[in-house]
């Protein structure tokens, strides 16, 4: 019974190598248009990087299980080295502060984080309790990236748009964690069980999201972040402007063309600067001065 369990969870886990496959080449696309233009449009790297990070943990788990984890090997080690090719094309086409803020999560997240979840499962565990804290510090983290696209369903239900949930990619992530249930079901591995199984549960949500709002007239929301921007942005010309009239020591006056009242303005300031003129004058003539 345990050889066929086994044997039934490697045809499960096969399948799931194969979608997974498909799962990890589906930005490329993406990629490619980002090559073509030489710039990164606003893309986010922050989902390449918790992939990367999520690669790595489940390798290291498969490292420390030993038994029936080469499938999670081949495939995590794939994932690392396609995600390490996205991240490397986004560095070198992002913009200097997209870059930066990639590094720094990179360094925060895949460097110092798993090196300290690495360092402290080495030497602060042992045997089998340390299989059991890395599983469920993979569980625990799957589990946060299966439910993160939920966030994009409040963006649908605000919007009517299903723009952000595309089918074929929720479909393919669905049936993904169906073959990863399996394979740790027939395994008796629920580390890797039970976090498909909420996959599953928020696969089949976006789905129906889909269903209901695909035919659905979008709403056009106004982004106020970049109402704010445009503000600032005239503020700023605005400032530029005062700064470059009010430094001119003889200032030229300006007036609109066709404007009938540019020669009352300028006849004004100078019936003006000779009154200036005549107080001063008077000024000097009198007697407080004199004194």
């Amino acid at each position: 019974m345990a050889i066929h369990g086994e044997s039934v969870a490697f045809i499960f886990g096969l399948l799931g190598n194969v979608i997974s496959f498909m799962v990890f080449l589906a930005p490329m696309p993406t990629f490619y248009q980002v090559y073509k233009k030489k710039c990164t449009e606003g893309f986010q790297s922050l989902p390449y990087i918790v992939a990367l990070f999520s690669c790595m943990l489940w390798i290291y788990y498969a490292l420390v299980k030993k038994e029936a984890s080469l499938l999670l090997i081949t495939i995590n080690s794939f994932g690392i080295v396609i995600e390490t090719i996205y991240l490397g094309i986004f560095l070198f086409y992002a913009p200097n502060k997209a870059r930066l803020s990639t590094i720094k999560l990179l360094l925060l997240l895949n460097v110092f984080g798993f090196g300290a979840m690495l360092l402290s499962t080495l030497y602060l565990t042992k045997g089998a309790k340390r299989l059991n804290v890395i599983g469920w510090i993979c569980l625990v983290f799957n589990i946060s990236v299966f439910a993160a696209p939920l966030g994009i369903l409040r963006r649908v239900i605000k919007t009517k748009s299903v723009e952000y949930v595309p089918l074929s990619l929720s479909f393919f992530l669905t049936v993904n964690a169906v073959m990863w249930f399996f394979y740790g079901l027939f395994l008796k591995d629920y580390y890797i069980a039970l976090p498909n199984t909420l996959g599953f549960l928020f696969g089949i949500v976006q789905m129906v999201f889909y269903m209901i709002y695909r035919n659905a007239t979008p709403v056009v929301l106004e982004d106020p972040k970049k109402l704010q921007e445009l503000s600032d942005g005239h503020v700023i010309d605005v400032v530029k402007l005062n700064k470059m009239v009010y430094s001119d020591p003889n200032p030229i006056p300006v007036v609109a063309v066709g404007d009938p009242n540019a020669a009352d303005v300028t006849v004004t300031t100078e019936k003006v600067n000779s009154k200036k003129q005549k107080m001063k004058r008077s000024d000097g003539d009198s007697p407080a001065a004199k004194v």
